[in-house]
């Protein structure tokens, strides 16, 4: 038997062949490609369309499936930004008052507003009636006055803290009614049996100390304070005299 006969894939003479004319060999292994060598599997169009369609990351080299697919969102016109900032204003203002300080403050916060758009708002705001600084202080400072109880130093912060300018203030407070001693006395005859104790002085640190805080001047606190007091039975012993430290101290008078 020659070598020939014995290489693997290799037919010898005598070997039988098919109907087809090919030799067909009784112990041969078939001959199988290894590591590869199988021929690719041809483009389809699917394929060609999937490639073709996705754009390439620029970062990473891969395909984002469907991107070339997403719809561009359009940019907002001018136009379109002062009518939704004009929505978020009008919403704000249906919930409660606002100077004209807080408005461009809460103008500010939105997205793509900027200085200019603020102040078309708040210049047509004003022109409809929507914003008025004026009326607002005004409001402010009768319903510190009466809800509260407030004095003038306290109004005067009131209005501060809410942005009003202080011209506007001063002329909110000028129309105010001249009363402070008598709306200092009627909270401080409300307040005096709670603090009434057998010191005297405490009492009455604690009381006037009670009417400074809401805005009356030290002057009406004290002298408010003493008649309450008074009023309520509450006096300093006979022959004592009030201690050092129990001295009533206020800031001096605006």
């Amino acid at each position: 038997m020659t070598d020939d006969a014995r290489r693997p894939g290799r037919v010898s003479a005598g070997a039988e062949r098919d109907a087809g004319g090919r030799a067909v060999g009784d112990d041969l292994a078939p001959v199988i490609p290894l590591f590869g060598s199988r021929a690719p599997a041809p483009e389809t169009s699917r394929d060609r369309a999937a490639t073709s369609t996705s754009p390439r990351d620029e970062a990473t080299g891969w395909s984002r499936p469907g991107a070339a697919f997403d719809d561009p969102v359009d940019a907002e016109s001018p136009d379109e930004i002062r009518d939704r900032a004009e929505a978020v204003l009008l919403r704000k203002l249906r919930g409660h008052s606002l100077s004209l300080a807080e408005a461009r403050t809460a103008l500010g916060g939105i997205d793509g507003v900027d200085d200019s758009v603020i102040e078309d708002v708040v210049t047509k705001f004003v022109d409809l009636g929507y914003l008025d600084d004026e009326a607002f202080a005004e409001q402010l400072a009768m319903s510190a006055i009466e809800r509260r109880g407030q004095g003038r130093r306290a109004v005067a912060q009131t209005l501060r803290k809410r942005g009003i300018s202080r011209e506007v203030a001063d002329a909110a407070i000028a129309e105010l009614p001249d009363d402070d001693a008598e709306r200092a006395l009627e909270f401080a005859r409300s307040k005096a049996r709670n603090v009434g104790g057998k010191d005297y002085d405490a009492s009455l640190r604690r009381l006037a100390g009670q009417l400074a805080r809401r805005g009356y001047s030290s002057s009406i606190s004290l002298e408010a304070a003493r008649q309450a007091l008074a009023e309520a039975g509450i006096r300093r012993a006979p022959f004592s005299r009030p201690a050092a430290s129990a001295a009533v101290r206020f800031t001096p008078d605006d």
